[in-house]
């Protein structure tokens, strides 16, 4: 695996540390916990974005969802199959998991939908009035006029 060097970035940046804990963080996945549950990400327009989870066999009351801190935690939790059921092939996997998704800036939590085995979150960018971009007026001030003391003719 490649590592990064961030130092030149931290010298001349503040408050950036936590791209180099995402990055850290990132590098250090297991490949077999990310494989379950499949998800997709997508971009529904300017500012909307849905994370979509084949959670087929999960209950609502089943799935838990957190967010907190820029981080959005999705967690299942399996029920125990019958002890006496006899499987002739067990292909389902149905094991409990936790999901997390680091959200930028402004990201909130729009909604979550569970529809025929997907779960659906959806999520949304709302920046506040004061960090959008506003456009500023340039005034002009009229050029001073020439006083006129006396208005006799000569």
């Amino acid at each position: 695996m490649r590592t990064f060097d961030l130092s030149p970035l931290f010298r001349s940046t503040v408050g950036f540390d936590h791209l180099a804990r995402m990055l850290d963080t990132a590098s250090r996945v297991d490949e077999q916990a990310v494989s379950y549950p499949p998800y997709n990400i997508e971009k529904l327009g300017e500012d909307n974005y849905r994370i979509s989870m084949a959670v087929a066999g999960f209950a609502e009351e089943d799935l838990e969802l957190t967010a907190q801190n820029h981080t959005l935690v999705i967690t299942g939790r399996a029920h125990k199959d019958d002890e006496a059921t006899q499987f002739l092939h067990h292909g389902i996997a149905g094991r409990s998991f936790e999901r997390r998704f680091e959200l930028a800036d402004y990201i909130k939590v729009a909604g979550a939908s569970l529809v025929n085995g997907l779960l659906h979150v959806d999520l949304a960018r709302e920046v506040p009035e004061a960090m959008k971009p506003r456009k500023i007026t340039v005034a002009t001030k009229a050029a001073p006029q020439a006083k006129v003391i006396e208005n006799k003719a000569a």
